[in-house]
């Protein structure tokens, strides 16, 4: 699959929705929740259909549950085949977890062990939901708050892989692997440099809270500096990548929001002009 640089988006939430409605924005390309839309009708459908007409539209799941045990949902996929067919979408993602067993949703995202038995369970699943769509996925790497003692791969490792494997793409969370570095104390730097360059379709940038004890992923405030600082190093590994600014608890006004949008674009050109100007005064072979 052939994955466009979008540009710069931010997820469409219905505080915005007459917002975005009434008028253009700057804003390139919109991303919206599948499970919010996975209707039969009503006015968020509606304004989807709206919103698609002006901008690409990329879903983004949370229960696909790709982790769990229980077999996969058809009912689920389903509905979400219909979305597809619906909205066209640039591309389709959810998150590399489980959320729940035995039929019981946890509503949360839940970690994985990283092992060899847990990885060829779950790229079985991703080759099996990629067949019923029709289309690969991509994964986001979700934020971790407690570790596995069985795990015999780094979480990087068990994701790269997992793409190479079930032949799927990479929604690279760089807040979320930040929050998971301070937490479980590893290198963040070291997580990017082991995620292939070709897989990552797109990043996401979000704030989070500190706790004290522990960084707590919670989308309800700016994105903080060194969280624009790794974004910066994931564009100089991954280039130019469709990148979304997600804002999910105490949502602001459309300006804040569209400003944000407009800090990550620049953080964006500024990050690969400096890259380009470090490029142009290495010292050329001369023959």
């Amino acid at each position: 699959m052939t994955v466009q640089n979008l540009g710069h988006g931010v997820g469409l939430r219905t505080q915005h929705f007459d917002r975005v409605l009434e008028a253009e924005t700057s804003i390139d390309w919109f991303e919206v929740i599948s499970e919010n839309f996975m209707v039969k009708g009503g006015r968020p459908l509606q304004v989807l259909d709206r919103v698609r007409r002006d901008y690409p539209v990329v879903l983004h799941g949370v229960s696909l549950s790709i982790g769990s045990t229980d077999p996969l949902n058809k009912h689920y996929l389903t509905a979400l085949a219909r979305l597809i067919d619906r909205v066209e979408p640039a591309w389709v993602t959810d998150h590399l977890c489980w959320t729940g067993v035995g039929g019981h949703n946890a509503h949360d995202l839940l970690p994985l062990p990283y092992t060899e038995e847990a990885l060829l369970h779950t790229a079985q699943r991703v080759i099996e939901v990629q067949d019923f769509l029709g289309r690969p996925i991509a994964l986001e790497n979700a934020s971790t708050y407690l570790s596995f003692a069985g795990s015999t791969l780094s979480e990087w490792e068990f994701l790269a892989e997992l793409a190479e494997r079930a032949d799927c793409g990479i929604l690279l969370d760089v807040n979320n692997i930040y929050v998971s570095a301070a937490n479980h104390g590893f290198d963040a730097a070291e997580y990017l440099a082991g995620i292939p360059r070709d897989r990552v379709w797109q990043i996401h940038l979000a704030g989070h809270t500190d706790q004290g004890s522990h960084l707590l992923d919670t989308h309800s405030c700016p994105v903080c500096d060194p969280v624009w600082s790794l974004y910066r190093q994931a564009l100089l590994r991954f280039g130019r990548v469709a990148s979304l600014v997600e804002w999910d608890e105490d949502i602001p006004e459309w300006e804040v929001l569209e400003a944000e949008n407009e800090r990550a674009r620049q953080e964006c050109a500024n990050a690969l002009r400096a890259s380009d100007l470090a490029l142009s005064d290495e010292p050329s072979e001369v023959n």
